[in-house]
């Protein structure tokens, strides 16, 4: 490719609303340009990137045994409401009328069509297992689009899914992808992790995340350096960190605290240690009626130690909000305690409310806790004694220094960016889609899913995001936009210098690289900046007094204070060399 005939658009500054380093540099290097938001088009630039993204998981997954299909953007309702998903999906999902008045939606993921083709398709075990994938354009209409790529409402996925006869061929399949996903970001370059991970609104009894380490991640990783254990902190394992309920040594008091709603302003106020403090947070479950109509909310009380966080996943494993939750309002917690939020407490509350405790927090003795009066806290307060014993779960989000699951060692946190995921489905969509197939006496019986899937286009912006600096991008030379930048000094004035750039370019082509030319009249400063900006990995800099050398200069774009002069015959086994 010579720069002339290609479409090269830069901007030496990012629009004011570009939030983090990736979505200012993608824009800056003219990779995307937005159209609305969550919404982008994607410039030729940035495309051969995703392109090339593409053709690593294709060839990961052809040579997985997965067989690749497309499946249609736009689905009929009929599907999503076979599986209870058009009711419990929520508004992410986007829903529209034909002019028909049918109702379809824009696929933000194809559960429902691929186990439809099941059905029709496989009747018999010999046609199993079998993993039909796909590359598609996918729709989720978030309340909140940032991040440019990141966390867009219109992107490409790669998503895939695998039919099994039982439960230990269904392992198996899954396995299998998991190790493609494995070898498909080390191919990608990224420093990544695959961690534990909750099954959200897929469903499904195991699942690992793919997250790309990266300090603008909004998920946040569960590690012990001293074993393979990894998780998303959503599903990370909170132990109590107390060794057992101390016996009551205090008697409950109560004491006047005015104006103080925060359990940290409680503990200054009486002078004991924050540890030593609960919190209580109100959750309300919905309810309805046979006939539909809406019944007073469930309310649930949550108790934690006051330096801990609610897991809100964890949370949504109470039997009351199995089924969906959010946060009570003030007039649903005034009705239920009397008072209003920062005086609240397990002591004396009503049967009607649901009492949970996070493990630390049942292992608690002589703590303080709201008094539902407003003003006030209770002090010395023992479960047993002073109120009933709670039910016991674990409801937290694990810190740094919590004991490891595996019990090999301490917990660190990271953060990182999700890129892949994997999930064992099991029955959840063949059952309730009768997807089944004969066994070998005949019988029907469910297939066994996974589900597996790569955001390609947040790839991308998760690869910057770990590999720039303050001049760009460096992107991994396998989903660079070009491998090589040829950068000669006067192309168009020095016949030296454009024989030598020419020989070099068909040198590098005739080995393989993906290579571009820099054949536009620039001045050197610029034009080494804007690669730079881009992020090619690899630059060759020709020049007349390089040349009377004998030699060009090659530069790594991770180390461009590093220059090398080379002999141009040699370029191609240097370059080798660098890999």
């Amino acid at each position: 490719m010579r720069a002339r005939s290609f479409f090269i658009s830069t901007l030496k500054e990012a629009p004011a609303d570009a939030d983090i380093i990736s979505q200012q540099l993608m824009i800056r290097a003219g990779m995307i340009k937005k159209l609305a938001a969550g919404v982008y088009t994607y410039m030729p630039m940035g495309l051969r990137i995703i392109r090339k993204i593409e053709n690593i998981i294709r060839e990961e997954m052809n040579r997985a045994g997965a067989i690749e299909l497309v499946m249609p953007m736009v689905q009929p309702a009929e599907l999503w409401q076979e599986t209870g998903r058009w009711e419990k999906y929520g508004a992410e999902l986007l829903r529209f009328k034909d002019r028909h008045e049918r109702d379809f939606v824009i696929q933000p993921t194809s559960e429902e069509v691929v186990t439809d083709v099941a059905r029709q398709e496989i009747k018999s075990w010999r046609q199993l297992p079998v993993n039909f994938w796909q590359i598609q354009t996918k729709f989720r209409d978030e309340r909140r689009p940032r991040f440019g790529v990141m966390r867009g409402r219109e992107f490409t996925m790669k998503d895939g899914y695998s039919f099994d006869r039982d439960v230990e061929g269904a392992t198996l399949s899954y396995k299998k992808m998991y190790d493609a996903y494995n070898r498909i970001f080390e191919r990608i370059g990224l420093f990544f992790r695959p961690v534990r991970a909750d099954t959200g609104s897929i469903g499904g009894s195991l699942s690992h995340e793919f997250q790309v380490i990266a300090n603008t991640g909004e998920d946040v990783i569960a590690y012990c350096p001293d074993s393979d254990y990894a998780a998303n902190i959503e599903l990370a394992e909170a132990f109590s960190v107390l060794n057992g309920r101390q016996e009551a040594t205090q008697t409950m008091q109560k004491c006047a605290t005015p104006g103080r709603e925060k359990c940290e302003l409680v503990a200054e106020y009486l002078g004991i240690d924050l540890q030593k403090c609960i919190k209580s947070v109100v959750l309300a479950a919905d309810r309805t009626d046979e006939k539909g109509q809406p019944l007073p909310a469930k309310i649930v009380l949550v108790l934690l130690r006051a330096d801990h966080e609610l897991n809100e996943v964890k949370a949504g494993h109470i039997p009351e909000l199995k089924d969906g939750f959010r946060f009570a309002t003030d007039s649903e917690i005034i009705a239920a305690f009397g008072t209003k939020p920062g005086y609240l407490g397990p002591v004396g509350v009503s049967d009607d409310v649901a009492i949970y405790a996070d493990l630390t927090a049942a292992d608690m003795s002589d703590f303080c806790c709201g008094a539902n009066e407003e003003g006030y806290h209770l002090t010395g307060v023992n479960f047993g004694r002073d109120l009933p014993e709670p039910q016991k779960m674990d409801l937290r989000n694990v810190v740094e220094g919590d004991r490891s699951p595996d019990g090999k060692g301490t917990l660190k946190l990271q953060r990182g960016i999700e890129v892949g995921h994997v999930f064992f489905l099991g029955t959840r969509y063949s059952e309730p889609m009768k997807a089944v197939f004969l066994d070998e006496n005949g019988k029907p019986q469910p297939m066994q899913m996974g589900c597996y899937g790569i955001g390609v286009t947040r790839v991308a912006g998760a690869a910057i995001e770990q590999n720039h600096d303050d001049n760009g991008i460096i992107w991994p030379d396998s989903i660079a936009p070009f491998e090589v930048v040829i950068c000669p000094m006067g192309y168009a004035k020095s016949e030296m210098v454009r024989e030598a750039a020419d020989k070099l370019y068909e040198d590098l082509l005739a080995a393989g690289y993906d290579v571009i030319l820099d054949d536009r009249d620039m001045r050197p400063g610029v034009m080494f900046a804007e690669w730079e900006l881009i992020g090619v990995p690899h630059r060759f800099v020709v020049g007349e007094r390089g040349l009377k050398n004998g030699e060009v200069e090659y530069v790594h774009r991770r180390s461009l204070k590093d220059k090398h002069m080379i002999k141009p015959e040699e370029a191609v086994a240097f370059l080798k060399s660098q890999h």
